[in-house]
């Protein structure tokens, strides 16, 4: 729950910023002078490549989410819980078990390469041997095959 709330509170400063942006878009519109205009207008894009970001990044966290609360309610709360045994002193899990449990991962969606869920679990294991990238990917497909609707490649 502190991750939600960390999230929307940042979301809300940065509209507060865009919002910022523009009104002082506005104003440098409003000085007259061909230089200020020009970074006046370009106060204005700035907002819309933010809002944009900001809106995609909270579309795929809500539909990551909704797809972990229902394979939760599939198989129950031990589908999506961590599965690593070791962790570091800092609470990091280890990076060896991780691996193993990637691997098993991998081998599960090769084996079952059209299931949202194998694709879940992947994201969840590639995030786990930091990973970021490709996790964001796996959860990607798992969204499009859950949805039905093509996968960005």
């Amino acid at each position: 729950m502190g991750g939600k709330i960390t999230y929307f509170f940042l979301a809300t400063v940065l509209v507060l910023v865009f919002g910022v942006v523009a009104m002082e878009g506005v104003l440098l519109l409003l000085t007259g002078e061909p230089a200020a205009m020009g970074m006046g207008a370009i106060a204005f894009v700035l907002p819309v490549i933010g809002a944009w970001f900001l809106w995609h990044n909270t579309r795929f966290a809500r539909d990551a989410h909704r797809l972990g609360r229902e394979l939760a309610a599939e198989e129950g709360a031990d589908a999506v819980a961590d599965e690593a045994p070791a962790r570091t002193p800092g609470g990091r899990i280890d990076r060896d078990a991780a691996d193993a449990i990637f691997a098993r991962r991998q081998a599960e969606t090769e084996e079952a390469p059209d299931d949202w869920r194998s694709w879940f679990r992947l994201a969840v294991a590639y995030h786990d041997a930091r990973d970021t990238p490709r996790a964001r990917k796996a959860m990607q497909r798992a969204i499009a095959l859950h949805d039905g609707t093509p996968a960005r490649t």
